[in-house]
């Protein structure tokens, strides 16, 4: 797998953070990163795919809570996520309304307060010509900032390629879904991970259906790499479980399978996932803080 990289040089710090995706499963994240903000946990880097950077980036802002409310607030409202918008748009979550009216004027992102905190943020993107990911930094959320983040969560079938600066781009899940490898390239060697699905997951070859097929023949690259992103997500997997045996990679995830879909809007599943995080994360509160603060050894 190829990879670039778009981001200035940076200087080496301490701890990192990797958020991967999953759609609403990122509730889970989004609960643990409340948890976090509300007890001054901060880290030097945070890299994330598709909802862990739509979720992550509230993180950066420094706004506990957001990303629940807003989810609550909208979750019958169809010009926010519908099959309409899919049909009418071409991307069941509105461009429009998610990328526009909701930071801007419905529940405002705090774009001083995510530019001026030092923290770097990573969002992970795939070339859907190349058939690589593209890691971008982004340092300022307002603008081309927001369109690297709608990248980063445009799922194939359900959203159109993000064009930036002539090139176009999909979730980035598809070429890296847990980028673990990328921010210890950059630099970060003890890092936390935060996983959607329980410790012992593993990714089945997905059944692609005539309608996907259908859709994915616009795009024979992303097709190609869909087709063996089972491959990449397990070897991901056992990257990450060989690392936590060297003590410096910290592992957070669900004890069982979530029980939400990628698209669900219901409050209750929604809720209970959110709670799941806040939970797991105080649970781990303590270990957490110590291997922020010394080299410890690995602690689940």
């Amino acid at each position: 797998m190829n990879t670039e990289t778009i981001t200035p040089n940076t200087s080496l710090s301490s701890v990192g953070l990797v958020l991967e995706g999953g759609g609403l499963r990122g509730m889970f994240t989004n609960g643990i990163l409340d948890v976090f903000m509300k007890n001054g946990i901060r880290f030097d880097a945070v890299v994330g795919v598709s909802v862990g950077v739509l979720f992550g980036c509230n993180y950066k802002s420094n706004q506990p809570s957001r990303a629940l409310r807003y989810n609550l607030r909208y979750k019958d409202n169809i010009e926010y996520m519908s099959w309409k918008s899919l049909i009418k748009t071409g991307n069941y979550v509105n461009e429009r309304f998610s990328y526009h009216l909701l930071p801007y004027m419905l529940d405002p992102f705090d774009f001083n307060e995510f530019k001026k905190n030092p923290m770097k943020f990573y969002a992970v993107c795939t070339d859907i010509e190349r058939g690589c990911s593209v890691y971008h930094e982004i340092d300022d959320a307002n603008g081309i900032g927001m369109r690297w983040m709608q990248a980063s969560a445009s799922m194939p079938v359900f959203a159109k390629p993000v064009e930036i600066d002539g090139r176009y781009y999909l979730d980035g899940g598809i070429t890296d879904s847990i980028p673990l490898k990328f921010i210890q390239e950059k630099g970060f060697k003890k890092n936390i991970v935060i996983l959607t699905q329980p410790a012992d997951f593993r990714k089945k070859k997905a059944h692609v259906g005539l309608i996907m097929k259908l859709l994915l023949n616009r795009y024979p690259m992303v097709a190609e790499l869909m087709a063996r992103r089972h491959v990449m997500y397990n070897n991901e997997l056992d990257y990450i479980h060989s690392e936590l045996k060297k003590g410096d990679t910290f592992l957070i995830c669900p004890d069982e399978k979530l029980d939400i879909g990628r698209l669900s809007m219901k409050e209750d599943k929604i809720l209970r996932v959110y709670e799941a995080g806040v939970e797991k994360a105080q649970q781990l509160l303590p270990q957490i803080k110590d291997f922020i603060s010394i080299k410890s050894k690995l602690v689940y």
